[in-house]
């Protein structure tokens, strides 16, 4: 695989925003779209225009404020929807129409009831239709990962020949695995000539759990966009996390040789903002940004962290803004997280008092979910908290005078 510029596509403001729970005012998506384009992201999926008129104006006010990314609006292979999404692109410095039509049997026949013909035709007249208002036009043929292959490959030439220069993959079920959504891609670039120069793109959904893997899957088998939330919120199970993307890149760079854009040290800052746009944060064990995803219980941990963080931690918490790992006290922790926490208290303890401390910090980790600060200090050996607080008041003394 050569190294090539991967671009990072949110859609955090459209399908994450589908996530219950997670809808955003007007004001809350203008404030999102401000810390995603400090975070660096290529195109910003600001919203569905025709969705309503919250989206439209949302749209809008994110298409004259944010300049330098794309921004995207989805859109059915429909002209109202379409035309929607031009009006409410007007102001932007750079426009994306992202059109989605079914391409799978099953969404054919119960959803929209129509034929593979006229599905054909209406992703022609669409794209089309779209590569006249705006800059560029995306296309996905929903569901593809249980579409026919000799179909998929019949819809993405007719949505390249009417304009389109984005193909979009997605697993909009979280149906693959990652070698079956990765060769997904390879087939298609073996079998139309005529994707060379076109921008093949992955969006994955996380029903199983491998929206990430997929992506990653897509990305090693050519794909050079990746289509992302932050925190992994969207429809069901989510979407593929775009800190967890981004890091995957970061560490095994050997794997996936692609240049980006994006600021990594405002991953974790991002998904601070958005916590508090929707209220609620990660699972505390979430890859990247979760609350435990740098902190360490474990004594073997705890000593293997206080000797070289590189023993247990695979990227540095400032590498993607994190403040500091955490050690957190507890019933697996030892010794030498003990003395290294109550030395940042202020008691260095040699090994007998260590012995004593240490022994009431196991009983009473045996009883207690959370140990604090407090409860560290009880356990120093009374005779040197006499003699700290008795130093401490002469140290006083002495200023005063």
């Amino acid at each position: 695989m050569t190294a090539d510029r991967l671009s990072f596509f949110d859609t955090t403001l459209r399908d994450g925003e589908q996530s219950p729970g997670c809808s955003m005012s007007i004001a809350e998506k203008l404030h999102m779209a401000h810390a995603l384009d400090a975070l660096g992201v290529d195109i910003l999926e600001g919203g569905f225009a025709i969705a309503s008129e919250g989206d439209s104006q949302a749209l809008e006010a994110i298409s004259r404020e944010i300049r330098r990314p794309t921004i995207a609006s989805l859109a059915r292979a429909r002209r109202e929807d379409i035309e929607s999404a031009a009006r409410a692109l007007e102001s932007a410095r750079r426009s994306r129409i992202h059109i989605f039509l079914a391409s799978s049997d099953i969404h054919l026949k119960h959803k929209l009831k129509i034929s593979r013909d006229e599905a054909l035709e209406n992703a022609d007249s669409s794209v089309r239709l779209a590569r006249g208002l705006v800059d560029e036009v995306e296309f996905s043929p929903e569901d593809a990962t249980r579409t026919d292959p000799d179909f998929l490959s019949q819809m993405v030439a007719v949505a390249v020949a009417a304009g389109a220069t984005i193909i979009n993959l997605p697993d909009t079920v979280g149906y693959c695995l990652p070698q079956e959504y990765g060769a997904m891609f390879e087939m298609l670039r073996k079998r139309l000539p005529q994707l060379e120069g076109i921008t093949l793109s992955a969006h994955c959904h996380d029903d199983l759990g491998m929206a990430v893997a997929n992506s990653l899957a897509a990305i090693a088998a050519g794909a050079r966009q990746v289509e992302c939330t932050i925190n992994g919120i969207g429809e069901r199970a989510g979407n593929a996390a775009l800190e967890e993307v981004a890091a995957a890149l970061l560490v095994r760079g050997d794997c996936f040789p692609c240049s980006h854009g994006l600021v990594l040290e405002r991953l974790y800052p991002t998904s601070q903002v958005l916590s508090e746009v929707i209220s609620f944060g990660p699972s505390p064990n979430k890859a990247v940004v979760g609350s435990n995803a740098f902190a360490h219980e474990a004594g073997i941990h705890q000593h293997g962290v206080l000797a070289n963080p590189l023993t247990y931690e695979i990227m540095t918490p400032a590498s993607v803004g994190v403040p500091h790992n955490r050690m957190v006290m507890g019933k697996h922790s030892g010794r030498h997280a003990l003395a290294h926490r109550l030395q940042q208290l202020g008691y260095s303890l040699d090994a007998a008092d260590l012995d004593i401390a240490y022994h009431r910090f196991s009983e009473l980790a045996d009883r207690k979910k959370s140990i604090f600060d407090q409860d560290l200090l009880a356990l120093v050996p009374e005779r040197l908290r006499r003699f700290s607080a008795e130093t401490d008041a002469a140290v006083a003394t002495t200023s005063r005078a």
